[in-house]
């Protein structure tokens, strides 16, 4: 190449506006929406398509279904990580923009989606009801994410079930194979925990090591069932049940140290009046 188009090259990227440049952390977010994306593939082609055109492999397929899940669950490591690399490292002015975009994409859209094929597929399902769950769901997400970027919370916290968690409690709800209702009011109870504020800890340190420790056995129980594996169908109920729990458990552990926050505020004033 000649010198001349070299430095042409270089001036060029040197020229590049700053907001349009990709960071690594940039990078993996966008793997995060790839995953999302793939989950909705995986979810249409595998399980809706042969429901609509009647062929043997019918209903939640598995390998279709637990594929769709692990994506969601890969698009959740690949959002955990961008964040730790942007600490490290650096993150584009548009960091956060893509962050929220691609989270609405895995976290809002693909549960949804697959909330609403249950919906067309299991045997005791009500279409209508499924597709407002999923609407719910979505729109949770949404409303979540809007209000992450306009609120600033205390350094740790994350005010609402995180939108990854959330994802996962839902499809893990509906991987349960629980009633109908019982399945509805769950996924309901996940939206609102969603947009509540209630305060979820932020996955840094020893945490954030135990969630990837989480998300990577959870894969492992997934595969497990979509290839028929010996306990396989025991091992992933036990696995989304304790999704389901952890969920249902940590808002009342946030709620019992704001009531005894609220008592220990109460005791050193009334110490203060009388001293």
């Amino acid at each position: 190449m000649p010198e001349a188009d070299v430095e042409s090259d270089a001036d060029g990227t040197e020229d590049m506006p700053l907001s349009m440049r990709l960071s690594i952390a940039d990078t993996l977010t966008l793997g995060n929406a790839t995953c999302g994306f793939m989950a909705v593939y995986f979810t249409t082609t595998g399980i809706l398509i042969p429901h609509l055109t009647g062929s043997e492999e019918t209903g939640m397929a598995r390998h279709s279904a637990a594929t769709a899940v692990i994506l969601m669950l890969l698009a959740a490591i690949f959002d955990l990580f961008d964040g730790l690399v942007a600490r490290k490292l650096r993150s584009s002015p548009m960091g956060a923009e893509l962050d929220n975009l691609s989270d609405l994409i895995s976290f809002g859209l693909a549960p949804a989606y697959f909330v609403l094929v249950y919906g067309m597929v299991a045997d005791d399902a009500h279409q209508r009801v499924s597709a407002l769950a999923a609407i719910v769901v979505l729109l949770a997400v949404v409303l979540r994410l809007a209000r992450f970027s306009c609120v600033t919370l205390k350094d740790g916290m994350f005010q609402g079930m995180p939108s990854p968690f959330g994802a996962l409690t839902v499809v893990s709800i509906v991987l349960l194979e629980l009633p109908f209702v019982p399945t509805l009011l769950a996924i309901i109870g996940v939206a609102w925990l969603m947009v509540s504020r209630v305060e979820y800890p932020k996955p840094r340190g020893i945490l954030a090591v135990a969630m990837l420790s989480w998300i990577v056995g959870a894969m492992g129980l997934l595969a497990a069932w979509a290839f028929d594996a010996p306990g396989g169908q025991l091992l992933l109920q036990t696995g989304c049940a304790l999704q389901v729990v952890l969920g249902a458990v940590i808002p009342l552990f946030a709620t019992a140290r704001r009531v005894n926050t609220f008592r220990d505020n109460r005791r050193e004033a009334r110490a203060a009046q009388h001293p």
